[in-house]
């Protein structure tokens, strides 16, 4: 499930890392599953983790320029 703007913004840094490495295992697992069968019982789950990610990664940005 998404999670709020609110829940990412309160995490570390370090958990939000975690948070992309994970994502990153998802989307590989994901297309990887699309390369080989051709077909994903749940296709929309790549723009979903794709989004997520971009999210995360917009939000550690806007912390790192706020500590600078």
């Amino acid at each position: 499930m998404a999670k709020k703007k609110k829940e990412i913004q309160d995490q570390s840094e370090k958990e939000m890392i975690a948070a992309i490495h994970d994502l990153d295992r998802e989307l590989f697992a994901l297309r990887n599953e699309l390369a080989t069968q051709r077909k994903l019982e749940k296709p929309h789950l790549i723009k979903e983790k794709r989004r997520q990610k971009a999210r995360l990664l917009t939000i550690m940005t806007q912390k790192q320029r706020e500590a600078v």
